[in-house]
């Protein structure tokens, strides 16, 4: 259960590096601007801040791919306590957006789902 739930962790990492091109590279796109619901002026408006929020999901899914990293070198403790951090994180940020606002319920799932099933795994395979 412990690789699933790094794999998964893994996947989720590599979501939140997409949600950070998204929102820091190309935040006034149309594909970016289709995902998150804005308009050219707001994207153009809140370039600064949505460039700023997706370096926080970058740094997120570093700590997990660095905890993949250590816990392949057979640090699995601090490997683990790496992924836990950053897909805790990651969950704690998608229900912070989920009680935020009713209309981003859907992206808080999104968000939020692989975070969800990599720290149950995690703590399957560290309870057995």
């Amino acid at each position: 259960m412990t690789i699933a739930g790094l794999v998964v962790a893994g996947l989720a990492a590599a979501l939140h590096v997409f949600i950070f091109y998204l929102e820091s590279i190309a935040w006034t796109s149309p594909r970016a601007r289709a995902t998150f619901g804005t308009t050219e002026a707001e994207a153009e408006t809140t370039k600064s801040l949505a460039f700023n929020q997706g370096f926080y999901n970058l740094f997120l899914a570093l700590a997990v791919f660095i905890g993949l990293i250590v816990f392949g070198t057979g640090s699995a403790a601090v490997g683990l306590t790496l992924v836990f951090v950053g897909a805790g994180s990651m969950l704690a940020a998608a229900l912070v957006l989920a009680l935020s606002s009713r209309e981003l319920l859907a992206s808080a799932i999104k968000q939020g789902a692989l975070p969800l099933l990599g720290v149950l795994c995690l703590i399957v395979g560290v309870l057995i």
